[in-house]
């Protein structure tokens, strides 16, 4: 009978291509559907995100538009990036949908709730910037120009810069979860990381001093979450830990 393990082998290829192909499909179809659905509302939706600097501007005070096409542009680029940040937990579930299965037990039951954990995070870290960060960021660059020079920004810096900073402090909000991936991976252990501390936080305050304004109220803003989310991978990996070496 001859070996049929080579052809067993190309179905199951077969078979995670096809797999992968429809999750895929199903991501992209959810973020198109969610951008088509914000898309008559995207000039609502840059005017929200405009709110923080308008309210810091003198009266009078306004965006304006340099390049023709930035009117357009502008909020279209807006709206893809609030359905991404929208769908994020079903694009992350159809990745989780695929791989899933090739995990172990243990495994799934860890990545699930780090999964969750990391989309939280994040959402909490863009929300932390947007509604505490920004309008200290924006007050104090008003406050700091010089006496007879209006400001007056174009919407597309304003929105690179808007994104920018909400990014980094979502990224910036998986410190604790990058921490109990690593223990989890046996690169680090609670003990380690207690031992490296003072380290963490100059490094903590480099990385704010680099990410935000030139401000310290906005680098405390990012550094001190900061510190307190290290503490809190530290006793998420304390937990794992154990766990792990059993």
């Amino acid at each position: 009978m001859p070996d049929a393990g080579p052809e067993a082998t190309e179905a199951r290829l077969v078979d995670h291509l096809v797999e992968l192909r429809a999750r895929l499909l199903r991501a992209i179809a959810g973020l198109l559907l969610v951008l088509l659905g914000l898309l008559p509302f995207a000039n609502r939706l840059y005017g929200w995100l405009a709110t923080p600097l308008l309210e810091k501007l003198p009266p009078g005070g306004q965006l304006i538009a340099v390049e023709v096409a930035s009117p357009f542009f502008a909020p279209l680029k807006l709206a893809f990036f609030v359905a991404l940040l929208a769908t994020m937990p079903w694009l992350l579930y159809q990745a989780w949908a695929f791989v899933a299965p090739g995990l172990y037990r243990h495994e799934r039951r860890l990545a699930a709730p780090l999964l969750a954990t990391a989309v939280g995070l994040f959402y909490a870290g863009c929300a932390f910037a947007f509604w505490l960060v920004l309008p200290m960021v924006f007050r104090f660059l008003v406050m700091v120009a010089p006496e007879g020079v209006a400001m007056m920004t174009d919407i597309n810096a304003y929105l690179d810069f808007v994104l920018v900073v909400v990014l980094a402090f979502g990224l910036c909000f998986q410190l604790p979860v990058a921490l109990v991936v690593a223990s989890a991976l046996g690169l680090v252990t609670p003990a380690q990381l207690r031992e490296a501390r003072g380290y963490a936080i100059v490094g903590v305050f480099i990385v704010a001093a680099v990410i935000t304004p030139p401000d310290v109220v906005s680098q405390l803003m990012l550094a001190i979450p900061m510190c307190l989310l290290y503490e809190a991978g530290i006793i998420a990996a304390g937990w794992v830990r154990p766990r792990r070496e059993a």
